[in-house]
């Protein structure tokens, strides 16, 4: 039996330029963290008495006997593309629900992977896994997805990370004094919307849009480096980057009018008229978790004006997609 633990991610900036019809033209970079909240694969290979041959538990409980048959598509899609003849028992939990903004699918894509590579004996480095799970969501599964997701899930840690025009990625850890790091969180509140939303259908209407939107994702960019500087910086306020965060989620908005709702306007509203310096709608955009920068001493009056929200706390996380139970011959 093997069990991956895979976090979810937190994106800061440069969310849009991760887009391959993007940064196989101009390049782009993303800033990004990994957080405390996982996604748990555990997967063993099933014995043979039972009537079916593969059995997947997640928000159904699939009985099949052959990969085409398996109603969950990033499970079908792996298992075709790896050619699994063995059966398998595969189940799935996560610490926050599916369709959130945190790249809850991308976690899952890179925790399968990490998963079936450890049952049949074969190490998988970070880049291995971050490189077939985008393979895999955007050629085998034809969704409408970036790259940063996978990256972040595979990697774990807080990083800025850069797509080059050939495909490529490189990661780059955010090297921060330990206090500044610190007071930087301290800022962030995580609210559940209550609504989710298909991540494809909203990226969909953004890639569609990229060629009409080119100064809006060229400064989307620029503020990677500019949050980057901020964050290095001993003599600017921190309160800088929720300005800019403010700044990003408006460029953000105007990437596609499926980006954010009526409903997603007013919680931003509410939260601003609170004393929220800036936030964001996490991921695609139209639903899901919603961050917010906040002085520590005002969250409370954003909780209180938000009160019908789910509030979320959270850490970041270093340690990227890991195995957390590793026996192959079983429960011996």
């Amino acid at each position: 039996m093997i069990i991956t633990r895979t976090p979810f991610r937190m994106s800061f900036f440069g969310g849009g330029t991760d887009y391959p019809g993007w940064y196989a033209e101009h390049g782009g970079a993303v800033l990004a963290t990994s957080i405390d909240k996982y996604c748990y694969i555990t997967c063993r290979h099933l014995p043979p008495f039972f009537e079916h041959k593969h059995r997947i538990v997640h928000s159904l409980i699939e009985n099949v006997q052959t990969v085409e048959e398996i109603k969950h598509p990033a499970v079908r899609g792996i298992l075709g593309w790896t050619g699994c003849e063995r059966g398998l028992e595969i189940h799935h939990d996560g610490d926050l629900p599916a369709r959130s903004g945190l790249g809850s699918s991308s976690s899952f894509t890179v925790g399968m992977l990490h998963a079936l590579a450890a049952l049949e004996g074969r190490y998988a480095s970070k880049q291995y896994l971050a490189s077939t799970a985008i393979h895999i969501e955007q050629n085998v599964l034809a969704e409408n997805v970036g790259s940063q997701d996978q990256v972040s899930a595979a990697y774990g840690g807080f990083n800025m990370i850069e797509f080059h025009r050939n495909g490529s990625f490189s990661v780059s850890p955010v090297v921060l004094r330990q206090e500044r790091l610190n007071e930087f969180h301290s800022h962030l509140m995580l609210c559940f919307t209550g609504f989710s939303r298909i991540a494809s259908e909203v990226a969909k209407s953004q890639i569609d849009n990229l060629k009409q939107r080119q100064a809006q994702l060229h400064r989307m960019r620029e503020m990677v480096d500019e949050a980057m500087s901020i964050l290095q910086s001993e003599h600017t306020s921190i309160d800088e980057l929720g300005k800019l965060l403010h700044e990003s989620w408006l460029c953000k908005r105007s990437l596609s009018d499926k980006v954010s709702t009526s409903e997603i306007d007013y919680l931003y509203q509410e939260a601003m008229h609170a004393g929220a310096i800036g936030g964001k709608i996490m991921g695609a955009g139209g639903g899901g978790f919603l961050m917010l920068f906040v002085r520590p001493e005002q969250q409370q009056a954003v909780r209180e004006r938000l009160n019908h929200l789910v509030h979320v706390p959270f850490k970041f996380d270093d340690g990227g997609s890991r195995i957390v139970m590793y026996q192959p011959n079983g429960l011996n």
